[in-house]
């Protein structure tokens, strides 16, 4: 036997040994998909060199090689185990070893993964429960399907979740204006409006006062479209507790006002807001801070804020309240979004 052939046996016997390592290494990664890729890689190119080596000519296959390129191409951009070797049929060069171990990797941890999945959308489905209303016979249908109330022997129940996103849609004659709701911040005053603007308390009433002096628009009157309105038949509580000024005896609290904000209208005393409300449109209406006792309980956007600006641009002066717009502006609904 030649020297050559022998120096060619000792090196197989090496990449064979080399082989053999990097499969047991595959074998200990193979919970891992990436890692199972760069196995069968690896796998791929010790058998074609295998191949190389025991070729009796001295000339590069290019072949060879440019099955090796394709398949780390393969395996660089999907990031996926091949199944394939490197004479084509699923087996090692010589015949001892199968790509197996790889795909029994790959089987694995394919059921991980979906066990995973699984486990997330039972958090997910945990996460919409956790948003849920409380289930109160007393409560509106939350479509407002039910019928139009608007008196009331007492407040209202608890019927939203103060962790949940809720937004006021108002249908009026000159444009939508949409509000999020403060829910978390104002649960008891915003659930007093959801469930009466559910109830249609709100349906087909006027904005009946504008007053540029302060920057507001109010509404939410439906026996009198007037703020002499007697209101739902009570008075919800102030939302903080509002602090008396010693110096002059009148309430004082924390709001703050801008324009784009929904407000809860009230009276001078104590827990004395019902249904009614307005709406800021402009800088004006920081004059309101020195109280800062009218509970703000939503926000609308831009767009919303300019279809307000153009109802208190129809002002006309007149009254003891300021004015009024100088043609009816209805609000047709007010609907509730939860998100």
């Amino acid at each position: 036997m030649s020297t050559a052939k022998r120096e060619r046996q000792r090196q197989n016997r090496q990449l064979r040994l080399a082989a053999d390592q990097a499969a047991a290494k595959r074998r200990a990664t193979r919970r891992r998909i990436r890692l199972g890729g760069i196995a069968a890689v690896a796998t791929v190119v010790v058998i074609a060199g295998i191949w190389l080596l025991q070729r009796d000519d001295d000339e590069p296959d290019t072949d060879a090689f440019e099955q090796v390129e394709q398949v780390e191409q393969v395996d660089d951009t999907d990031g996926q185990t091949s199944g394939d070797s490197a004479d084509g049929d699923g087996n090692s060069a010589d015949g001892d070893e199968t790509d197996a171990d790889a795909g029994q990797s790959t089987a694995e941890d394919i059921q991980e993964l979906e066990a995973v999945d699984e486990v997330e959308q039972v958090e997910q489905v945990d996460d919409t429960a956790e948003l849920a209303e409380p289930s109160n016979p007393d409560c509106p249908a939350t479509d407002g399907s039910g019928p139009r109330v608007i008196d009331f022997d007492s407040p209202q129940p608890m019927c939203i979740n103060p962790e949940a996103r809720y937004v006021a849609v108002f249908d009026t004659s000159e444009g939508e204006m949409r509000f999020e709701l403060t829910a978390e911040e104002t649960p008891l005053t915003v659930n007093n409006f959801v469930t009466l603007a559910r109830w249609g308390y709100y349906d087909d009433t006027l904005l009946f006062r504008t007053d540029p002096s302060i920057d507001i628009i109010q509404g939410g009157s439906p026996h009198t479209n007037s703020a002499s309105d007697p209101g739902p038949g009570y008075t919800i509580p102030d939302e903080p507790t509002f602090e008396v000024d010693p110096a002059t005896g009148a309430l004082t609290g924390p709001h703050r006002y801008q324009p784009g904000q929904l407000v809860m209208a009230r009276s001078a005393g104590e827990n004395s807001a019902g249904a009614q409300f307005f709406l800021t449109t402009g800088p004006n209406t920081s004059l309101l801070d020195s109280q800062g006792t009218y509970v703000v309980f939503g926000n609308t956007n831009e767009a919303g804020l300019a279809v307000a600006q153009s109802i208190i641009g129809l002002h006309e002066p007149g009254g003891a309240l300021g004015g009024a717009p100088s043609r009816d502006v209805a609000v047709r609904s007010v609907t509730i979004e939860k998100l």
